[in-house]
C-alpha cells in the first residue's frame, strides 16, 4: 500500500513562509444559495448516522456542493450496509468507504493536505481555584 507523504504543518506549524508550491489556485463559480442536506435515512446504521450528521456540522461543509451532500449519503450508506453485515465485515468496502471519507475533507490529514485548515473558538478561558483564592484573599485585605 502506497504512502502519500508526510502531511503538511499547519500554517502556524510552519517555520518560513516561502511561495507556495504547486500548481496556481484556479477559481470557478459556486452553486448560489447554501447546500441542503436531507435528513438521514431511518434504516441506516447509527454509527453512520451520526457520521452524516457530524459531517454536516463540520466546518469543512461549507465549502460542499450538492455533489458533495450526494457523495456523503453514498458513503454513509455503504458504511451502513458493511455495519449491519454482522459478521462479515467486508475489509474491501470498509477500505472504499475510508477513501471516500477522505475525499470529503473529514479528517485533519486529509484538509491539510489540500490546505484548508478549520480554527476552533478559543473556549472561555477558566482562571485555576488557587488563583481565585488568592484574588479573594487579597481582596479581603484590601490589597
Amino acid at each position: 500500500m502506497g504512502t502519500r507523504g508526510p502531511v503538511p504543518k499547519r500554517a502556524s506549524e510552519r517555520r518560513r513562509r516561502n511561495a507556495p508550491d504547486g500548481p496556481e489556485l484556479l477559481n470557478a463559480p459556486s452553486a448560489p444559495g447554501v447546500v441542503s442536506w436531507p435528513e438521514p435515512e431511518d434504516a441506516w446504521h447509527p454509527i453512520a448516522r451520526d457520521w452524516y450528521l457530524s459531517l454536516s456540522a463540520s466546518g469543512q461543509s461549507q465549502f460542499y456542493e450538492p455533489s458533495d451532500v450526494a457523495t456523503a449519503r453514498y458513503v454513509a450508506e455503504a458504511m451502513s450496509r458493511n455495519l449491519a453485515a454482522g459478521t462479515r465485515f467486508s475489509a474491501q468496502l470498509f477500505a472504499a468507504v475510508s477513501s471516500a471519507m477522505t475525499e470529503l475533507l473529514t479528517t485533519e490529514g486529509a484538509r491539510r493536505r489540500v490546505r484548508v485548515e478549520l480554527e476552533r473558538e478559543p473556549a472561555e478561558k477558566e482562571t485555576p481555584a488557587g488563583v481565585t483564592a488568592i484574588a479573594d484573599y487579597r481582596a479581603a485585605l484590601g490589597a
